[in-house]
């Protein structure tokens, strides 16, 4: 089993840094290649580039009232929330359809929700 990931490409874990201005301020945010290639074929769904897309999950984030504490954390689980959302069919393989055309009210509703740990005195295990 582990060979599947022994043997990859190196180049998938090895870091980059990208640097970008978000609200006049430049900012790094450092991150594996895999996941820089997963946030680029998503912000090309939508006919922008990666520090448009950034920029914009950042702003729509502080909307919602999410505290962004550890942003490169919140877009390493938008990249692997963006696969397991294509792997289930809720986001379309065909890459040519854009996210913002989808039912996302719909795609929320049907989703799982996962149970917080030690939410409601349950007995969860480490």
């Amino acid at each position: 089993m582990c060979k599947l990931f022994i043997n990859a490409d190196p180049e998938l874990w090895d870091s980059k840094t990208h640097s970008l201005r978000i609200d006049g301020m430049v900012t790094s945010i450092r991150m594996e290649n895999t996941f820089w290639t997963v946030l680029a074929e998503l912000a090309e769904r939508d006919g922008m580039n990666v520090p448009q897309l950034v920029t914009r999950l950042y702003h729509e984030s502080i909307d919602a009232g999410h505290d962004l504490g550890n942003f490169t954390s919140f877009l390493r689980v938008c990249a692997m929330r963006y696969l397991a959302l294509q792997l289930s069919g809720d986001v379309p393989r065909d890459n040519r359809v854009p996210i913002a055309s989808l039912d996302t009210e719909k795609i929320l509703e049907q989703e799982p929700r996962q149970p917080m740990a030690n939410a409601g005195g349950g007995n969860a295990t480490h």
